[in-house]
């Protein structure tokens, strides 16, 4: 089993994988492979997360809470058990409203082919 990876064959609570942490971000790997990985992230009332990009397409999906994640500057407000899909290259931020966590999930196959065409 990978160090990031959680135990295989058993049955979790997703929400409560990860815990809450006082004035903090905190991000736990639950799969990383090189075709992509699985995350959660738990965020702290007052914390917030940087504008960023990725190479690959993100499913993002709220567990706990509410976020405001901004996608190439349109807002989308995200309540818990919705989710979005952040395209590859686009500028994304969240906003928090309160805490919340979210499961993250990076898919990096299909890439392949296009930078070959590149």
């Amino acid at each position: 089993m990978d160090k990031s990876d959680i135990e295989k064959e058993k049955a979790y609570i997703t929400v409560e994988i990860i815990e809450y942490v006082p004035n903090a971000v905190v991000i736990k790997t639950i799969m990383k492979k090189s075709t992509g990985n699985i995350s959660v992230m738990s965020v702290d009332s007052g914390e917030g997360l940087n504008e960023k990009t990725s190479p690959f397409d993100t499913f993002a999906q709220v567990i706990d809470g509410k976020a405001e994640l901004v996608i190439n500057g349109k807002p989308n407000m995200l309540l818990t058990g919705q989710s979005i899909i952040i395209p590859a290259h686009a500028p994304n931020h969240i906003t928090p409203d309160g805490r919340f966590k979210m499961i993250l999930t990076v898919i990096k196959s299909g890439y392949d082919e296009v930078a070959a065409q590149m």
